[in-house]
């Protein structure tokens, strides 16, 4: 739009001077002028429908202009009217059959009607004219990055600024790409490079940050996303970096204000809440936390960690039954993890559900083939709720156990069975082994640090 906005103004610029040097039985009609101006009025104002109708009154002495009807079927495509676009461009082509800019325009208008034969085909005939075309290496590059073939996409786009070094949209996939595959300098080089050419990039001025961040400057991350924010204050990603930046300088209050900022934006997306409830949870601000978790799984229900989170918070609140929905949502997607179908029996006996236990367990205990392993009798035990042989036999093994993980995890449930038989002290004493693990790696800890606190 910006480069049809300036094509319009300079197109008014010559009819003007045109009519200025002419001989009065020389001068261009008046109505050549008024077409550019409207033309350009209705670019700068955004009216892409606007714009579009004018060629429909356009003078006959503009009608063969190729430069405008370039233009016609640029916003065509823009407006998402492909079959005028594909009868505009067809025509084009059929007068200039090597004109690259027409080739260009196939290859959106293909992109914009989802052909990717007809894209392909496009590409193929701009980069046998040129194969440092800019516009046909960056769709390959982009191709390439949506495949996260980031390798390749970068080739696409060095090879893109082989034949435009100055190419804002190459430098971009450059740089991006060499974020991705942690060619931190290329990349750095890249966005500084954008900055000078326009130095109202927000984008490049994200990356920047990004890239201060890698190196653990958080300060002037900060610094270059609040330059971002302020050149494009709708654009979602950058609130959620920013952020990121604030939590890690250990401004809370910032982070949330800059999470919550992008929930306004897009209310509907999962991952501010998700953010925004671990800042929460951090701070043991577990009420709200909680309403942040149910946000996660409102807006993307397939997101499996935000239902272990949900599960965690709802048991340290005591509601038991969403723990227990939670947790078996959780389970659903992980079904080897032993630890979710132990939690959410207790879940059934904390919820005076009992009767629910054993027919859920024997379920569960059909996965585990080897009746003498500790996760099948913590499994049994929890079933049969005993007898005392089976509570010593288990007792024993967790003892003998050496992988810190599973010792943790079933001393935690040895220490909740206890709890849920009534034998308090034995409970808290086990709770208390839990709870002085050293770099505990499963969410069990902290619900026996909870139960010591």
């Amino acid at each position: 739009m910006l480069f049809a906005a300036a094509f319009c103004a300079a197109l008014a610029c010559n009819l003007f001077a045109a009519d200025l040097s002419m001989t009065e039985s020389q001068k261009a009609p008046a109505d050549e002028a008024g077409f550019a101006l409207q033309l350009q009025e209705n670019l700068q104002k955004g009216s892409l429908e606007g714009a579009i109708a004018l060629f429909d009154s356009m003078p006959d002495s503009l009608s063969s202009n190729q430069d405008l009807q370039k233009l016609r079927a640029s916003l065509l495509i823009s407006a998402g009217k492909t079959a005028e676009a594909q009868k505009v461009v067809s025509e084009l082509e059929q007068k200039n059959p090597s004109d690259i800019e027409v080739k260009e325009m196939k290859m959106l208008l293909a992109k914009a009607s989802k052909n990717s034969s007809a894209k392909s085909a496009a590409i193929k005939e701009i980069l046998a004219i040129n194969p440092t075309n800019p516009s046909a290496n960056i769709e390959l590059g982009q191709e390439r990055v949506l495949k996260k073939k980031y390798k390749e996409a970068r080739g696409y786009y060095m090879t893109a600024l082989k034949g435009d070094e100055n190419n804002q949209d190459a430098l971009f996939g450059f740089g991006q790409t060499s974020y991705y595959m942690n060619k931190l300098d290329d990349s750095r080089k890249a966005f500084n490079k954008i900055l000078k050419l326009d130095p109202n990039s927000a984008i490049a001025y994200a990356y920047i940050g990004k890239l201060y961040a890698e190196d653990e400057n958080y300060k002037l991350a900060e610094e270059n996303i609040l330059k971002a924010i302020e050149l494009d204050p709708a654009a979602y990603d950058f609130y959620m970096d920013l952020g990121t930046y604030s939590r890690m300088r250990g401004k809370y209050e910032q982070a949330e204000k800059a999470w919550t900022a992008a929930i306004k934006i897009d209310p509907n997306y999962f991952l501010a809440y998700a953010h925004r409830a671990g800042l929460y949870d951090e701070q043991n601000m577990y009420a709200k936390a909680l309403d942040d978790y149910r946000m996660v799984i409102k807006t993307n229900p397939k997101y499996y960690f935000a239902y272990e989170s949900l599960g965690i918070l709802a048991w340290h609140e005591e509601k038991y039954a969403e723990a227990r929905a939670s947790f078996e949502k959780a389970y659903s997607y992980y079904p080897q993890n032993i630890s979710y179908p132990l939690i959410i029996a207790a879940c059934m006996y904390k919820d005076k559900k009992a009767f629910e236990v054993k027919p859920f367990l024997q379920k569960a205990m059909k996965a585990y083939g080897e009746h003498d392993s500790l996760e099948y009798l913590m499994l049994r035990l929890y079933h049969d709720l005993g007898p005392s042989n089976a509570e010593n036999l288990i007792t024993q093994k967790i003892i003998k156990e050496d992988n810190s993980t599973k010792k943790g995890k079933m001393s935690f449930y040895m220490a909740l069975y206890d709890e849920i038989k009534g034998n308090n002290e034995l409970a808290k004493k086990m709770y208390n082994e839990v709870a002085s693990l050293q770099s505990p790696m499963f969410f069990e800890f902290r619900l026996a640090e909870w139960k010591v606190k």
